[in-house]
């Protein structure tokens, strides 16, 4: 499958906001759930994000001494972790539509 050009992902991205279409896609991914998560969390492992300076900057905001810094601290850590775990979610969401379009033993 070629790249799309950017007025097409922004058309389908448009077409997203269908309920009926994102329910659809909503339903395959909950299907596939418990082996999607497993390819998540090796891609989110492979890519160092769970290694030691994510588990520095865990214990780093958990012990700051002021509560409001350490509240502020523990919220950055949580919006960061949510960000890159939709980013690689979508990265593995877009290899797997490309499995699932490719034809079997082949190239897409």
């Amino acid at each position: 499958m070629p790249e799309p050009d950017e007025r097409e992902l922004e058309a389908a991205i448009e077409r997203l906001l269908d309920p009926e279409r994102f329910s659809a896609a909503e339903r395959i991914v909950a299907r596939a759930a418990p082996q999607l998560q497993k390819v998540l969390a090796a891609a989110l492992a492979e890519g160092g994000w769970f290694g030691e300076p994510h588990e520095n900057e865990t214990l780093k905001a958990a012990t700051l001494p002021d509560p409001d810094e350490r509240i502020a601290a523990v919220r950055a850590l949580l919006a960061e972790e949510a960000r890159m775990g939709m980013m690689v979610g979508v990265a593995v969401g877009w290899a797997l539509k490309e499995e699932l379009t490719s034809e079997p033993g082949g190239e897409s």
